[in-house]
């Protein structure tokens, strides 16, 4: 019986020839990776350990984006102790404030490799099995234990195949994709799995578009979501990191725990609404739901693809008096770009907020937060009472695509009208 690309990785990480789901290993990790949330609990569980210096301060990254800039006196020191942490440290790869968020960070500077194994101190690093890596967040108990040692201990999970074909319909988006997949598979239908996705739809999806699947993996309990490594994969990397292309591929006789299947090819705009992203329907079933607040970026969807579908929407056109529209590209390469090409320019007209590059809304930090009864149409990963305010507000999530639509008419409207 051959393995899965989840399988070969580990097992490659633990110096053993074959690993088995079930099986405990203790793996080398190529990459640890920790933003302002987690990074100080992390520094002092190692120094608590007896360790005054981190295993490989090369492959340390430490990332400013949950609450940047500082808006709380507490937020400010927090900072302050990472920064002077990365400088006695030797860390190199520390990202300041402006940045953007760690996980558009992490795959446009070069640090994720196929192959690779990634561990984060953030539930959404799943985000990297997009460019063929086995990605997972961690507690920061466990990220002492890699700064300390660059090794972690494993249960090899178990492997999900997911296998999507057909033609997406204009306006259906990855982030459609991931919902309805979260629709069927349920909040803990991939408990402790790992998701591979395939099929020709996969094959054909940008970057960008893997990374919003991979993103939503743990929304559905999986322990990493990953797309094989490909020719996209290494054309992304190229120019971004100096290391080898590795190819690591699932093998013709790996085991699986289920295989399923979907086709999009009649695929509706999906909506995940309140209180779990596994609650999810049509468009059309809830059109017309008021909204207050319409927040386009995060993780999920703070690319410039993401960027791209929504300016297209709202060129020309102003969202509705009384509708918030606050857009935050993902990081500064994508603000960028969105500056050079129009698209800030776009949003600005139509009435829109443009932020600095953070987390910001999705987790309800310091912006965007909302009052006891409004409502949010979303573009990020989770719905949860109280995410991003009051928990007597409302979460619904969508595309960047049905968000634009939404902020236009004031209520959900599906973005096949545009």
């Amino acid at each position: 019986m051959g393995m899965t690309v989840t399988e070969k990785i580990l097992a490659e990480a633990a110096g053993r020839e074959k690993v088995s789901p079930g099986e405990i290993v203790k793996a080398r990790i190529d990459v640890a990776m920790m933003n302002d949330i987690t990074t100080v609990l992390a520094i002092n569980s190692m120094m608590e350990m007896g360790r005054q210096k981190v295993w490989n301060p090369d492959k340390v990254i430490m990332v400013l984006d949950h609450v940047a800039p500082a808006s709380s006196i507490e937020a400010a020191e927090v900072q302050k102790t990472m920064r002077e942490f990365a400088e006695t440290q030797g860390i190199k790869g520390f990202y300041e404030v402006g940045e953007g968020v760690c996980h558009q960070i992490m795959p446009e500077k070069g640090y994720i490799h196929a192959g690779d194994v990634v561990a984060g101190a953030d539930s959404h690093t799943c985000t990297y099995g997009a460019l063929g890596a086995f990605a997972t967040g961690v507690g920061s108990m466990d990220m002492a234990a890699v700064l300390a040692t660059g090794k972690l201990w494993f249960r090899v999970p178990e492997t999900m195949r997911i296998e999507v074909e057909g033609d997406l319909p204009e306006m259906v988006t990855p982030k459609d994709i991931i919902l309805n997949i979260a629709g069927e598979i349920g909040a803990d239908g991939a408990a402790y799995k790992a998701m591979e996705f395939h099929g020709a739809t996969i094959r054909e999806m940008s970057i960008g578009g893997r990374m919003t699947l991979c993103n939503m993996a743990i929304e559905m309990g999986g322990k990493s979501g990953i797309v094989e490594a490909d020719e996209k994969t290494k054309q992304y990397l190229e120019g971004r990191t100096k290391a080898p292309f590795r190819n690591v591929l699932s093998d013709p006789s790996a085991e699986y725990s289920e295989t399923i299947s979907f086709d999009v090819t009649d695929l509706e705009p999906k909506v995940a609404v309140p209180n779990s992203v596994d609650n999810v329907k049509s468009v059309s079933e809830v059109a017309g739901k008021e909204i207050n607040q319409v927040f386009i970026g995060s993780c999920t969807n703070g690319r410039l693809e993401d960027l791209e579908i929504a300016a297209r929407i709202l060129k020309g056109k102003q969202i509705r008096s009384g509708v918030r529209l606050i857009v935050i590209p993902a990081s500064r390469e994508v603000y960028l770009e969105a500056l050079q090409t129009g698209l800030i320019e776009t949003f600005i007209k139509s009435g829109a907020i443009v932020t600095n590059p953070t987390c910001g809304v999705c987790w309800g930090g310091y912006i965007g937060i909302l009052a006891a009864g409004e409502v949010c149409l979303s573009t990020s990963n989770r719905n949860f009472v109280g995410r991003m305010g009051s928990p007597k507000a409302e979460v619904y999530l969508a595309s960047p695509a049905t968000a634009a639509a939404s902020a236009i008419r004031g209520v959900i409207t599906d973005p096949r009208e545009f």
